[in-house]
């Protein structure tokens, strides 16, 4: 589960640096970033993937 906490740059771009193609990051980055708006939360629930 996700811990509770503010978000920071760092993790940002630590999520972005991982191994794998560029695109697929950024369609993770915006599918999390769209369930923890839709379900208003402050996690999506894939812990350690880009935007979560």
């Amino acid at each position: 589960m996700c811990e509770k906490k503010n978000p920071n740059a760092r993790d940002f771009f630590s999520n972005l640096k991982g191994p794998g193609p560029l695109g697929k990051k950024i369609k993770s980055l915006l599918k999390n970033n769209l369930i923890k708006i839709t379900t208003r939360k402050d996690c999506c629930g894939h812990h350690g993937e880009p935007g979560c």
